[in-house]
């Protein structure tokens, strides 16, 4: 068998308008997962936990923000890390890969995770086709049709003059 690694061909990257897609429909789950958790609260604040309400009110804006970000990057780290997908991607069928076409480690999700939150990295795929939480993160957003295609096809050029065995 051939020790050739495949290396990922940029013309699979997703465009820059699913991309974009990507971010609006991520951002959409992201509010409804928000909502869900703060409805769930307020149960519990009506079933008598009158000191989360309390706790609540005393958050303040930075509290409030923490409490997105943990949120958000869970969401990305659950979704990234078991599927290389989010919710969104699923819509497009884009995936997120390393620069071999796997999926990347729960390490490199953490850091892509992370990435997102410096200011204004969600504009940068906008001038290109890789933002900033790819690109210091050594990912890739791709097509998973093409994708796969190319590595059917990478890995049937590899067979080509390997004796079969009977």
């Amino acid at each position: 068998m051939s020790n050739s690694t495949y290396i990922l061909d940029d013309k699979l990257l997703a465009s820059s308008g699913a991309r974009f897609l990507n971010y609006i429909l991520d951002l959409l789950f992201f509010f409804i997962v928000f909502m869900m958790i703060i409805f769930l609260l307020g149960i519990l604040i009506g079933l008598g936990f009158t000191d989360l309400g309390i706790w609540m009110d005393n958050l303040g804006d930075f509290g409030w923000n923490i409490i997105a970000i943990v949120i958000s990057l869970t969401y990305y780290l659950v979704m990234e890390g078991l599927f290389a997908r989010s919710i969104a991607k699923f819509i497009t069928g884009t995936v997120v890969v390393d620069e071999n076409g796997q999926k990347p480690d729960f390490a490199t999700i953490f850091k892509r995770s992370l990435c997102r939150f410096i200011p204004f990295d969600a504009l940068t795929f906008l001038g290109g086709s890789r933002g900033w939480h790819d690109s210091l993160s050594h990912t890739y957003v791709v097509n998973k049709k093409a994708l796969e295609e190319e590595m059917r096809m990478f890995q049937e050029f590899n067979l080509i003059g390997i004796n079969e065995v009977v």
